[in-house]
């Protein structure tokens, strides 16, 4: 008889996100501000995984990412899977995808933007070829796995 052991609980309605990079898991938990939630939040370090070696997880209750969230997330760690969890059933699995366009989520490293300079929203495209971000005002190309969040 094979017998599956869960490493972290079931969760009844909520999100689970994994596949989450071992380094990146506090940094996502960070992201999504998930210390100013009152639902509990299980997070799980250092779990083996035959994808990336060594990953995180984290399971949400009672939470939904609105689509800004997952924009967010897939800046830090983009291919990570999302679950979305409703009476203890797996009612969606996706995977998280860095969109074409990111608006108020990543900086600008051009000091003379006018985004640095005037209070307004900062807007990239990206090339997810290149693994690079574009700013819309002033041209400045970067690398999205160094960029810095608003």
């Amino acid at each position: 008889m094979n017998i599956k052991e869960r490493l972290v609980a079931a969760l009844e309605n909520g999100t689970v996100i994994d596949h989450i990079p071992a380094e990146k898991t506090y940094k996502v938990a960070q992201l999504l501000e998930l210390h100013r939630l009152t639902e509990p939040v299980t997070i799980g370090f250092n779990y083996p995984s035959k994808k990336i070696g060594k990953k995180g997880i984290i399971k949400v209750t009672d939470k939904f990412f609105t689509d800004e969230e997952i924009s967010r997330l897939s800046v830090v760690t983009p291919n990570v899977v999302l679950s979305i969890i409703k009476n203890y059933e797996v009612v969606e699995k996706k995977k998280v995808e860095t969109p074409d366009e990111l608006h108020g989520i990543i900086r600008c490293n051009n000091p003379k933007c006018i985004t640095n300079n005037e209070p307004m929203s900062t807007y990239f495209l990206v090339n997810k070829q290149l693994g690079t971000v574009r700013c819309h005002y002033c041209d400045k190309e970067q690398d999205i796995k160094t960029v810095g969040l608003v």
